[in-house]
């Protein structure tokens, strides 16, 4: 790739992760994908991650790939760091998942955690963001107040069996289309069947998943504790994240940052909720600016993408990377649509 190529937005080829549990129905809408579920449920979008899988179905599972190039988003970060990121790296992971069952109980390491037990300087703090729901849907946030380390030991014990006997010590509320979350590291929690997520979270697969089985899975040791002895893994959760001053530190309301006659910009998650990344949502009414530097999701509606390249079509279910050394880029709709923008922790002014 050439210089001039950075200065415009960089597509991927699609990229669906296996993952042990089902889903991705929901994709059928999002993206036109077939209305069926199975286990590729998640997309991995500009992901320089590697899955944590059992059985890889490649090598190289879970990276992105640059739109009809063999290049990876990876190798270019690591050969272009100018014209990518001004040398700033680009450490975070955007998914968009689908989950057709309820996924394991479990939390995900801070990076005190992942320095000492996985060589990485990267947790897993992570925010959901509910693009649609299936009948039902729920979402498990957090220990339910004076749950114990006798409590926890017990449920990991019963956990061996099907069942929900990890869940009963969590706090359950209903998923809800719209619906912001931030799920700092070491929180317990669950994704309960029948919800369309957009994930933005630290660059890392690490999860530590006590119960035995995910839906009809049986998991091995080393999917639940990622190598770890267990009472080690087990260490990772915190028992004080409990009750309803969690779930309210959780839930996050959009918050309207700018608004003219082209666009509406809301915060969802800002800098100042953590410093691991910033989600902001756009509805576009006819133009807007986009910022360099960022992964963007188009959630609804459709338009062009304008650019020093030249322009693009992009509906409901498209996402690109702006790099930094980007100039004018541009989006423009007729009907109205939405993005969503994911930044990095590390920002720059834009040029």
């Amino acid at each position: 790739m050439t210089t001039s190529d950075f200065q415009s937005p960089l597509f991927f080829e699609r990229n669906r992760v296996f993952r042990v549990y089902e889903g991705g129905k929901l994709f059928h809408d999002f993206f036109g994908d077939e209305a069926v579920d199975g286990n590729l449920p998640e997309e991995w979008i500009a992901s320089k991650v590697k899955a944590l899988n059992k059985e890889m179905r490649g090598p190289d599972e879970g990276l992105s790939r640059i739109r009809g190039e063999e290049t990876t988003f990876a190798s270019l970060l690591a050969s272009n760091p100018g014209e990518m990121t001004n040398g700033n790296g680009f450490d975070i992971l955007v998914k968009i998942l689908d989950s057709a069952v309820r996924l394991p109980a479990q939390t995900h390491p801070d990076p005190e955690f992942s320095r000492k037990h996985f060589a990485s300087n990267h947790g897993k703090t992570e925010c959901w963001v509910i693009l649609a729901t299936r009948p039902g849907a729920k979402l498990f946030f957090g220990f339910k107040q004076g749950v114990t380390e006798t409590d926890l030991r017990l449920a990991v014990r019963n956990g061996e069996q099907p069942g929900d006997a990890f869940p009963v010590l969590l706090q359950e509320v209903e998923a809800n289309s719209g619906d912001v979350w931030l799920i700092p590291a070491r929180v317990a929690h669950a994704i309960g069947a029948g919800c369309l997520i957009l994930e933005v979270q630290e660059p890392t697969d690490f999860t530590i998943q006590p119960e035995r089985w995910c839906d009809r899975y049986r998991l091995s040791d080393q999917e639940m504790y990622l190598g770890l002895d267990k009472e080690v893994a087990l260490g990772c959760f915190d028992l004080e994240q409990a009750g309803p001053s969690v779930l309210a530190r959780g839930r996050k309301e959009a918050k309207v940052d700018e608004e003219n006659n082209d666009y509406r910009k809301e915060v969802l998650i800002s800098f100042k909720d953590t410093p691991c990344f910033a989600v902001n949502r756009y509805r576009v009414k006819t133009s807007c600016a986009l910022q360099n530097l960022a992964v963007y999701v188009v959630t609804s509606g459709e338009g062009e993408l304008a650019s020093l390249a030249g322009t693009s079509k992009v509906k409901k279910g498209a996402y690109f990377f702006v790099p930094f050394a980007a100039h004018g880029v541009t989006i423009h709709t007729k009907e109205g649509m939405e993005l969503i923008e994911c930044l990095p922790p590390v920002q720059v002014k834009t040029i």
